[in-house]
C-alpha cells in the first residue's frame, strides 16, 4: 500500500481541501499517514498570503523532496497559482493551482503507475474561473469540522494577493451545504465551522449567508454549535445580528478583520468601511450579544502609517476592546497596488508589532477574567498534558480541564476557576 504524507499550510479552506483529498486517496486504497518519514507521496498544499508564507511553502517543498527523493511530490494551491518560479523547482512531479484540485488524486495514481511520465502542470486562468469546485469531505481530523461554502474574493484590497490566487467569488449550492452538515452531525460532530475565502459574500440564488444559516438551524437539528471562520464587518447584516440574538447555536464569537484603526490607512488599503462604521456595527452586535468575543486581524506598518496614524489605530483597537488580535507586519506583495506606495521601515514595523502583541495579551487576559467563576458550555476536544484535556467554549476561550476520557468530543458545562497569564483553567460541572 502506498503511503501519503500531507503538509497543509495556511487557512481553513486549505485544511478542508486537504481533508477532501485525503478522503479520496483512502477511497482509492492509499494510506494517509501523519508520519512524514518514508512516504511514497508528499502533497504540499501551499499558502501565499505573505512573503513569509511563500518562503515557508518553498521550505516545505524542499523538506518533502529531502525526506524521500524517490517519492512523488505534488505541490498545489496559492503559491503555485501566483508564482511562476514554482514550475522550475527540481524534484516536483505534479503542480496544480486553485480551482482544479480534483485533478490531484488522478494524477498521483497515474504517476505511481508511470514513474517516468513527465511533470504534470495544471494551472487555470483563475481570474476567469466561474465554477465552484465541489470537493467533498466525509471524515474530519478534528473535533470541530470545517465546511467550505465559498471560494474566491473580489475585494482587491491594495495589500492582498489572494484575489489573484483564488479568483472571483464562487459558492457551494445551499442544498449541498445542508446535506454535508447532516452527514457531519450524523457522525457525532457537535461543532461546524463555515469556511471560505470571503465567507460573507456567500450567495446561491437568493440564499445569502444569513438565509443559509437560518436553513442550517432549522434543517440540521443535531448541530450544537455553528461558527464562522471570518466575516467582513460590512457583511454582518441586521438579519445575521437577529439570528445571533435569538439562537445560541451560533457561537458567541466573531472574527471581524479590522486591518487598521486609522481611517487614512483604511482608505489606502481600499477597505470598504471606516472606523465609525466599524464601531457602530460592533455596538449593534454587542447589543444582541453583550459578552461576545470579537477577535480581529491587524496589519502593522502599512504605507502611510505614520506615528500619528499608528497611535490612532492603537487607540481605536483599545476602544473597540477586542478579545484578541492577530498581528501581521505588512509584507510587500508583487502585483498589488501597495507595492508602489511609500514604505514604512522594518525597524518601526517590528516595534509596532511588539506593541500590539503586548496589547493583545492584555485584551485576552482582561476578556478571560470576565468569566472567572462563571459557567459556560464547552466542547472537549483532546488530551492536553498528563492528567489534563482541553476544549473551547462558545466564545472561543480555550480551557484546560482535569482529564476524563469519557468527555472527549462531548458538550459539557464548565466553571472557569483560574486565569493565569494566557492559560485558562476550569472544571466540569453537572448542572448550570
Amino acid at each position: 500500500m502506498y503511503k501519503v504524507g500531507f503538509i497543509t499550510l495556511g487557512c481553513k479552506v486549505n485544511i478542508y481541501e486537504s481533508n477532501a483529498l485525503k478522503n479520496e486517496l483512502m477511497a482509492n486504497g492509499l494510506e494517509v499517514s501523519d508520519d512524514l518519514d518514508n512516504c511514497d507521496v508528499y502533497i504540499i498544499n501551499t499558502c501565499s498570503v505573505t512573503n513569509m508564507a511563500d518562503a515557508k511553502s518553498r521550505k516545505m517543498i524542499h523538506k518533502a523532496i529531502k525526506l524521500n527523493p524517490k517519492a512523488v511530490i505534488c505541490v498545489m494551491g496559492c503559491y503555485v497559482q501566483t508564482n511562476d518560479k514554482s514550475k522550475n523547482i527540481d524534484g516536483v512531479d505534479i503542480l496544480v493551482g486553485n480551482g482544479n484540485k480534483k485533478e490531484v488524486v488522478k494524477q498521483i495514481l497515474f504517476k505511481l503507475e508511470n514513474p517516468r511520465s513527465p511533470k504534470y502542470i495544471n494551472i487555470l486562468d483563475i481570474l476567469n474561473t466561474t465554477e465552484y469546485e465541489p470537493l467533498g469531505v466525509t471524515t474530519y481530523d478534528h473535533t470541530r469540522a470545517f465546511v467550505k461554502i465559498e471560494d474566491g474574493c473580489e475585494n482587491f484590497c491594495t495589500y492582498c494577493i489572494i484575489p489573484y490566487a483564488r479568483g472571483p467569488v464562487r459558492c457551494k449550492k445551499s442544498d449541498d451545504v445542508i446535506n454535508e452538515l447532516k452527514r457531519i452531525t450524523d457522525q457525532g460532530y457537535l461543532e461546524v465551522v463555515l469556511a471560505g475565502i470571503h465567507t460573507g459574500r456567500y450567495l446561491d440564488g437568493d440564499t445569502n449567508l444569513s438565509k443559509l444559516i437560518k436553513r442550517i438551524l432549522i434543517e440540521v437539528p443535531k448541530l450544537k454549535r455553528l461558527r464562522l471562520s471570518s466575516i467582513e464587518i460590512n457583511e454582518v447584516d441586521d438579519d445575521f445580528i437577529e439570528i445571533m440574538r435569538n439562537n445560541k447555536v451560533i457561537a458567541n464569537h466573531l472574527h471581524l478583520p479590522l486591518q487598521s484603526g486609522s481611517d487614512l490607512v483604511l482608505s489606502k488599503m481600499e477597505r470598504k468601511y471606516d472606523t465609525s462604521f466599524f464601531l457602530n456595527k460592533i455596538n449593534k452586535i454587542r447589543e444582541a450579544r453583550p459578552d461576545i468575543s470579537i477577535t480581529t486581524d491587524i496589519i502593522v506598518g502599512f504605507p502611510y502609517e505614520s506615528d500619528e496614524e499608528f497611535s490612532k489605530s492603537k487607540d481605536f483597537i483599545s476602544k473597540v476592546n477586542f478579545s484578541k488580535l492577530h498581528v501581521f507586519p505588512y509584507s510587500k506583495r508583487k502585483g498589488t497596488k501597495a507595492v508602489l506606495m511609500p514604505q514604512v521601515n522594518d525597524t518601526l514595523k517590528k516595534q509596532r508589532t511588539l506593541e500590539l502583541i503586548d496589547l493583545s495579551k492584555k485584551l485576552e487576559h482582561d476578556y478571560a477574567m470576565k468569566f472567572l467563576n462563571q459557567k459556560l458550555d464547552l466542547i472537549v476536544e483532546q488530551k492536553h498534558d498528563e492528567g489534563l484535556m482541553l476544549g473551547h467554549t462558545s466564545n472561543f476561550l480555550q480551557v484546560i480541564l482535569p482529564y476524563d476520557a469519557s468527555k472527549i468530543g462531548q458538550l459539557v458545562n464548565v466553571e472557569i476557576t483560574e486565569v493565569i497569564d494566557d492559560k485558562i483553567y476550569g472544571k466540569i460541572i453537572e448542572k448550570m
